[in-house]
């Protein structure tokens, strides 16, 4: 059984080797932050999560070929980056569900309405942006990658993701108009 001191690429390494304690311990590290990518680039539980099932199974496949030229996480966004991209040229479906509530101890009535309010518009208008554009926000301000790590998951360059985010937080603006507020670019 692999200890939580075994790096993610040693992990990757071992199950090559066959050893599914070692994956077990990578979808058990990363499983979280994956499907939080997947559901905020998507918008529905059961979506996010058959892309996250899907990106472990393609990362099982690949683990025999898999060599250490980047980071496992790096690897993983990008599995999970196409999956999305893929599943939103499939599906063209128009997501209108709120973000989940962050845990929050006693929120006032008014407090929670205006939360599901901004949550609602920013919904709508991550919706409204091209694909790229959507997950080059989420990975940047949900995510808090650097623009590396973004063009890494995007297969672009840290100039074309400074592009892509300024376009997306123009037209974010435009869209949120007096609500510009309620989320910060």
């Amino acid at each position: 059984m692999p200890d939580s001191m075994t790096s993610d690429e040693e992990l990757m390494q071992a199950t090559g080797k066959g050893n599914l304690d070692a994956f077990a311990e990578i979808v058990r590290r990363h499983q979280t932050w994956a499907w939080r990518v997947a559901y905020r680039f998507l918008g529905r539980r059961e979506d996010a999560a058959d892309v996250v099932q899907d990106a472990f199974i393609r990362l099982l496949d690949a683990s025999c070929r898999y060599r250490p030229t980047s980071t496992l996480t790096t690897y993983l966004y990008q599995i999970i980056t196409r999956l999305c991209l893929d599943w939103v040229k499939k599906k063209q479906l128009l997501y209108l569900e709120t973000l989940p509530d962050l845990p929050d101890p006693r929120p006032g009535a008014a407090e929670t309405i205006i939360r599901h309010e901004k949550d609602a518009a920013v919904r709508i208008a991550l919706d409204s942006l091209p694909p790229n554009q959507r997950m080059a926000i989420v990975l940047r301000y949900y995510e808090e990658l650097n623009y590396a790590d973004i063009a890494a998951a995007l297969e672009t360059t840290p100039k074309g993701v400074e592009r892509l985010l300024a376009r997306s937080r123009n037209r974010l603006r435009n869209l949120l108009g007096t609500r510009n507020d309620f989320f910060s670019l």
